[in-house]
Parts: C-alpha cells; structure tokens; sequence
C-alpha cells in the first residue's frame, strides 16, 4: 500500500516539472545585452573614423615667402585646393616682413593635394602641418592696409595725407612708428583703405614716390 502511495507522488512529481514553463534569468539577457550593443556601436565608430578621414578643417604653414605676396599669389599657386582669401593668414615680424603664412584647407585630402602640388610643380615654397592656435594667433589684413615705409623723421600726419592726395582712404586710421634699420631706424606708418582695390592703387601710384623730398617704399599687408 505505502508503495502505490509512493510512485503516485513520484509521477506526481514529474507531471508538475513537465508542466513548468523554463523561465530564462534575466541576469543572463543583462549580461548579453551590452556586450552586443557595444559591439555594434564600436564598429560603427571605427567605420566612421575609417571611412571618413578627409573631414574637417587642416592648417598648413607656408614658409619662404617674399616681401611682396599676395594671397592671391599663393591661391593661384595651389590651385584646385579650395582656397579662398579668408583661408589665408600672414605671418609678419615686427618690421613687418613676412616670416610665413598660415593656410586653412577644407580637408585633409585639400591639404594633401597642397603637398603634391608643390613636389610636382617643384616649388620653392615649403608647407608642412599647422594647428589652430596659430593660426588664432594671427591677425589678418585682408589686403586693406598699406605699410609706409621710409616716411621722414620731421614728417607730421598731415604731411602723410598729403603725400596720399588722391586716394580714398581713412585718415583716421594713419599710425606712424619707428623700427630698427640699418643703418638708422626707419619710420613708418600704417594706413587703411575701405577696399582691397582702393589699398592696390594707392601702391601702384605711390609707391616710389616722395614725401618731403625722401624716397617712400610701401607694400599691401595680407
């Protein structure tokens, strides 16, 4: 009797473990989950870097350039490199010389084809990888401010506006100073124009001219 008793609880038994549904730990879905979406999203991110290694702003530094660049000098140099004026920022000592000028490329792949035009073409400009903050650094011109050079000790602000009669410039804006020259200390004086056309030809009818009988050289700072 305690045998039937006994083998009916043990089918009992193994009716109600059939019947129980498998239920999965949620520890285990948990522990998957992140696994596969990091997975996934670091892919995707190395994808992106791969695939897109062209976007985004370069800087380019410009160097053995000659007094009198222009920016358009060095657009019309690398052509096809997507260049414009604003793209280009000089770099001047304190006397003004060009020391360099730091370019701004829409990608790498416009800077790239920078450094072949210039292996190709031979060129004796050298330009290697700048950083932002240089070009920060640097104020630009933009071709609407002319340097005098060589402007008399004895020379007044009105004697300079004189010596401009004829172009339309600021008056306002004349600033004259001293550097270091050999074998005296050269005066000069900066003036601003309204236009990039205006500051042109004030240098093409001035330049060379005289102001209280001395010789006056002038350049259009970029």
């Amino acid at each position: 009797m305690w045998r039937r008793n006994l083998l009916a609880r043990i089918a009992i038994s193994r009716d109600l473990c059939a019947r129980e549904p498998v239920v999965r730990s949620p520890f285990v879905d948990r522990w998957k989950k992140p696994f596969s979406t990091s997975s996934n999203e670091q892919e995707a991110a190395t994808e992106a870097f791969v695939s897109s290694p062209t976007k985004g702003l370069v800087y380019g530094r410009l160097n053995q350039l000659g007094k009198n660049t222009l920016k358009t000098d060095i657009i019309h140099v690398f052509d096809g490199c997507n260049l414009t004026l604003s793209d280009i920022r000089f770099d001047y000592n304190r006397s003004y010389n060009p020391l360099g000028a730091v370019l701004q490329f829409p990608s790498v792949g416009d800077f790239d084809a920078a450094v072949r035009l210039l292996i190709r073409k031979g060129r004796l400009y050298r330009l290697e990888k700048a950083d932002r903050s240089q070009w920060d650094l640097l104020k630009s011109y933009d071709g609407k401010t002319v340097l005098i050079q060589g402007v008399p000790r004895i020379a007044s602000f009105d004697d300079v506006e004189r010596f401009l009669s004829g172009c339309n410039f600021g008056s306002s804006s004349i600033q004259m100073f001293v550097r270091p020259g050999f074998p005296d200390p050269v005066r000069m004086a900066l003036v601003q124009f309204p236009t990039r056309l205006e500051a042109m030809n004030a240098f093409r009818t001035k330049n060379r001219s005289f102001c209280l009988n001395s010789p006056i050289s002038m350049r259009v700072l970029q």
